[in-house]
């Protein structure tokens, strides 16, 4: 018979004491992960406002609400700026003059809208017995696109141009670039990049747009200067270009400056600038400066 074994048996005579974290690596660990969500939460902001940042300075619209039939304008629906799809994206109106051999505006409209807003000024420039193609860059009224930029909408001042040229036949030394608000800066570089045109004519020129988007309140928490690019050049290239301009524009204006330090031959107007009152000062720098 074995005898009970005599070897002791070790136990623990207490348990070991649980670690302890230090308090100031939780606040550091803390700190950490709210930086790094603040910091992904600003590269997703940033991220929206470069891929939206047009909407702070254009507002298109789809709707054309009337044609120059309803001001008993003939006019002919045209479609042009064949992309690489092989389909014309802009619709646009040729608005012919009474006259053949009539000079032709080609006419750039404002960031808002879309041309239908623009007739009443097509009114006043085929009254003065001017042709007049007006059209919707894309993203505006029924031209293709899924919205505008400022890059597009100079594209798209080219497309207008080379229909002129190509499919009206048109000289551009009997063209005239008429640019309205944001219309303007792509007149400008437009004229600046085709020094044939004859003329260019600017009613209540905008540009310049980086302040304007600064100062709003929904980019506090951006780099605009770093991210913003829809900027509409206007005072820069305005001061050196030596197309002939015809320019409309109130006093209170922030872009009276610009329009001041134009390069010559300019014509500044800074009353009158309701589309009958222009009439007299279209009439005569079109017949100063415009081939017939």
């Amino acid at each position: 018979m074995s005898k009970p074994s005599t070897q002791s048996r070790h136990t623990p005579a207490h348990n070991a004491a649980p670690e302890t974290v230090d308090p100031r690596w939780l606040l550091k660990a803390g700190a950490i992960v709210l930086a790094v969500a603040l910091l992904c939460a600003l590269v997703l902001f940033w991220t929206v406002f470069y891929y939206t940042q047009w909407q702070y300075v254009l507002a298109p619209s789809r709707t054309v609400e009337a044609s120059p039939s309803a001001a008993g304008v003939a006019f002919t629906e045209v479609h042009f700026g064949v992309d690489t799809t092989g389909q014309p994206q802009l619709d646009g109106w040729w608005i012919p003059a009474d006259t053949q051999a009539s000079p032709t505006v080609l006419m750039l409209h404002d960031g808002n809208g879309s041309m239908s807003d623009a007739l009443p000024q097509a009114r006043t420039l085929h009254d003065a017995n001017l042709n007049v193609l007006l059209f919707d860059y894309r993203g505006f009224g029924h031209s293709g696109g899924a919205h505008p930029t400022q890059a597009l909408m100079q594209a798209d001042a080219e497309s207008a141009l080379d229909y002129l040229r190509d499919t009206r036949h048109i000289d551009p030394s009997h063209i005239v670039v008429y640019g309205n608000g944001l219309g303007a800066p792509i007149a400008v570089q437009l004229c600046t990049i085709h020094s044939a045109i004859s003329g260019l004519i600017l009613k209540s020129p905008l540009g310049d747009t980086e302040p304007q988007v600064t100062h709003d309140p929904r980019t506090r928490l951006v780099s605009v200067r770093l991210l913003f690019h829809e900027q509409f050049p206007l005072a820069a290239p305005l001061s050196t270009l030596k197309t002939p301009k015809l320019i409309f524009i109130n006093d209170a204006s922030s872009n009276r400056q610009a329009v001041l330090d134009a390069a010559d031959p300019k014509m500044i107007v800074t009353q009158g600038l309701t589309n009958s009152d222009i009439h007299p000062f279209l009439r005569r720098f079109i017949d100063t400066y415009s081939a017939h």
